[in-house]
């Protein structure tokens, strides 16, 4: 006998749901990179979804990428690539 697994959240699936990842500003690798991150597992994301906002002092960036979240599966993949990578210092 097997016992299914479910994993609880608040959202429910399809939805809009906002990334946004945080790092360094500089030569525009961060916003690149985090699209490219998102779009391998939300690849319906489009660009005129991308928002970015520089820091007060213009040395951080944070980029916000608004996807059709369709599990919590994917959003916790999405999270673990952005993390993963050096450019990115932290991922709400």
């Amino acid at each position: 006998m097997s016992e299914e697994i479910v994993e609880e959240t608040l959202f429910e699936f399809p939805c809009q749901y906002g990334i946004k990842a945080m790092g360094k500003h500089g030569d525009g690798a961060l916003a690149i990179t985090v699209i490219e991150i998102v779009s391998r597992h939300a690849p319906d994301t489009h660009n005129h979804t991308v928002k970015s906002k520089p820091s007060k002092d213009g040395n951080y960036l944070s980029i916000t990428v608004t996807i059709e979240a369709t599990s919590k599966k994917q959003l916790d993949a999405i999270y673990q690539d952005l993390t993963d990578h050096p450019h990115v210092l932290y991922a709400l």
